[in-house]
């Protein structure tokens, strides 16, 4: 019999998932084997911190979104699972070298970079970023990159140094509509975040961002999030179900029906978003080489 996953949700609309969300349990070699590369190289995995639903089935199939810049954040986000606090360390120089060098253990042809918030630096820890972009093009040959970024708090300074050595897809989250940002995510400014996305695509990056559903946003306030990134030229928007990490997180407030996201699908598309990818278990770089 095939193991699943639950979820801890006593504050939630129910204590158990719908059937829609059930996941296979972790293994397989090819697991195995990805699992061990990111242990060998000292890497972070968002897919591990997060607590991703996709684990099973993106190391499965060899693939992996490496988290840069630590595994501490300077950020206290009520949806996320990563640890919080005031990083002691400065930066890694040497971690864009073990990144490639995973990536190309993992004959990764496609490779997904993130981070934790470095508030504490005027730079953000954009430097890192830049320099993953160009090692790994000097280490895999044909790489696409997709780099999930921070805000930078606003300092364009730092996001024109990602831009400035630029992957294929630049993406940052908005992660929930306006209204809840003061809950939700209360150190980041919506308004912010869309020109941080306008950016990008000003200077001809493919755009992309995504956005949970489940935290107490209704159907109108998504569809007025979706016009938003029309106006700032969002190529790609990914739209999936929030999941309660934990007790102490955020509570689910709605298992949102596999319809309703199919729905935000043609919604979405239809005003003018290139590409929508929606559904309970889709994350910002879940099928993430579709995106470039």
């Amino acid at each position: 019999m095939i193991k699943e996953l639950e979820i801890i949700d006593k504050k939630g609309p129910s204590n158990r998932r719908p059937d829609w969300l059930r996941v296979k349990l972790p293994s397989g070699e090819k697991f195995k084997e990805v699992s061990q590369t990111i242990r060998d190289n000292n890497l972070n995995t968002v897919c591990s911190e997060a607590r991703c639903p996709n684990m099973g089935e993106c190391w499965g199939a060899g693939t992996a979104t490496f988290m840069i810049l630590g595994d501490v954040c300077t950020r206290s986000c009520s949806f996320c699972a990563v640890k919080t606090g005031r990083p002691v360390q400065g930066l890694d120089w040497d971690e864009p070298r073990r990144v490639a060098d995973a990536a190309a253990k993992m004959k990764l042809k496609h490779v997904v970079l993130t981070s934790v918030n470095r508030d504490e630096r005027k730079d953000g820890g954009a430097p890192i970023f830049a320099e993953c972009h160009k090692v790994l093009r000097e280490t895999i040959d044909g790489v696409t990159i997709e780099s999930l970024i921070p805000d930078f708090r606003g300092v364009w300074d730092a996001l024109q140094t990602v831009i400035d050595t630029p992957p294929d897809v630049l993406s940052h989250n908005l992660e929930t509509v306006p209204r809840l940002y003061r809950t939700v995510r209360p150190q980041a400014k919506y308004e912010r975040s869309l020109e941080l996305l306008k950016r990008v695509k000003a200077q001809g990056v493919r755009s992309k961002t995504g956005i949970m559903v489940g935290l107490g946003e209704t159907r109108e306030e998504v569809i007025e999030l979706m016009q938003d990134c029309v106006d700032h030229n969002v190529d790609v928007l990914t739209i999936g179900q929030y999941m309660q990490p934990t007790k102490m997180h955020h509570p689910v407030v709605e298992w949102v029906h596999p319809d309703l996201f199919a729905e935000y699908k043609e919604i979405g598309e239809k005003l003018g978003i290139e590409h929508v990818e929606s559904g309970p278990l889709v994350r910002s770089s879940y099928h993430a080489e579709r995106h470039v």
